[in-house]
């Protein structure tokens, strides 16, 4: 069930965001060929919204982009991410705001939610990971003092940065720096406050299961990061749903819903109402690729609400001349 950890992770990006820089090289010349883009476009009679599945960690060789995306921005009058730029800015409140929902306050430490196996395995994880929780200011003690889906987090940061992955390379990153760029204006679909709850929510019961397949570390593990990797570069949305998606939704039904499905369905009439809104504004939404997947994603909502939606892809031979 490693697969289903990792989905947590590419829902997690807030808490990457904030721990790490924002500065992106965007000036590499790539050595391998572009991404091929997760981007989709619902449009009415006179807008659309264009909407691109995000990565929140990546390598600087994962850049430049695809032209599609370039020329969706161009479309579009604004940029909407999961958190307001304008909101990100601040990432020691954004910083405070989680560690709130993650230390523990009633005395007890993260051993307190483990069984004695699981104790030693952690004991053992963060005296072997020593040197890299220290770039991030942590330690095995400093861990203790906070509950099992905040040091899941960690752990998973971990082993993304180990394989040469980066928040500082994120897709939404590169973006709010394009938007910035090209004078567009950004919005939020939701809040820090709002991100941050959907974590501290989880059960009990779901945080230990997340924080001990953390703990199950195994050969596999860079190759499972390096195949996820691969698919979202492959713009492989049948792999990303099937090794993401529904792993996820089968072994975390409780954090599925809560994390993804639910979300989607709070934010499928926004976008509803930037394509209801006359005038002729088209709209870049950039989220997490599997808020986009799966019969629970923001695709197939969009479809069952009616609207024209196709995927933008001139390298998979769909384009489209609006």
């Amino acid at each position: 069930m490693r697969h289903a950890r990792m989905n947590f992770f590419r829902t997690l990006g807030l808490v990457l965001l904030i721990s790490c820089g924002s500065a992106v090289a965007r000036d590499a010349a790539p050595a391998i060929p572009r991404p091929v883009p997760l981007l989709w476009k619902a449009c009415d009679a006179d807008n659309c919204v264009y909407i691109l599945g995000s990565f929140h960690v990546l390598k600087a060789s994962d850049y430049p982009l695809s032209n599609d995306i370039d020329a969706a921005l161009a479309k579009a009058s604004q940029v909407v991410f999961e958190i307001a730029p304008a909101e990100m800015q601040d990432k020691n409140a954004a910083a405070m705001a989680l560690f709130k929902a993650g230390i523990r306050m009633d005395g007890t430490t993260l051993d307190h939610d483990l069984a004695p196996e699981q104790q030693a395995k952690f004991a053992a994880w963060s005296k072997k990971h020593e040197a890299a929780l220290a770039k991030s200011g942590l330690n095995g003690e400093i861990l203790q003092g906070f509950k099992p889906w905040f040091a899941a987090i960690a752990m998973t940061q971990v082993e993304y940065q180990a394989a040469g992955m980066s928040p500082q390379y994120g897709l939404d990153e590169h973006m709010t720096k394009a938007a910035g760029d090209a004078g567009k204006q950004t919005l939020g679909l939701e809040t820090v406050a709002e991100q941050v709850q959907f974590l501290s929510g989880l059960s009990l019961k779901d945080q230990v299961q997340m924080l001990e397949e953390s703990l199950d570390e195994s050969d596999s593990t860079a190759g499972e990061i390096e195949s996820l990797h691969k698919a979202w570069r492959a713009g492989d949305a049948d792999k990303l749903w099937k090794e993401m998606g529904q792993k996820f939704r089968d072994d975390y039904p409780d954090a599925y819903r809560a994390i993804d499905a639910d979300r989607n369905a709070h934010w499928l009439p926004r976008l509803a109402a930037m394509l209801d809104t006359p005038g002729g504004k088209d709209t870049l939404v950039v989220v997490g690729s599997l808020h986009l997947l799966g019969p629970d994603g923001l695709v197939e909502g969009l479809k069952a609400r009616g609207y024209k939606v196709e995927r933008v892809c001139s390298a998979c031979g769909i384009t489209s001349s609006r």
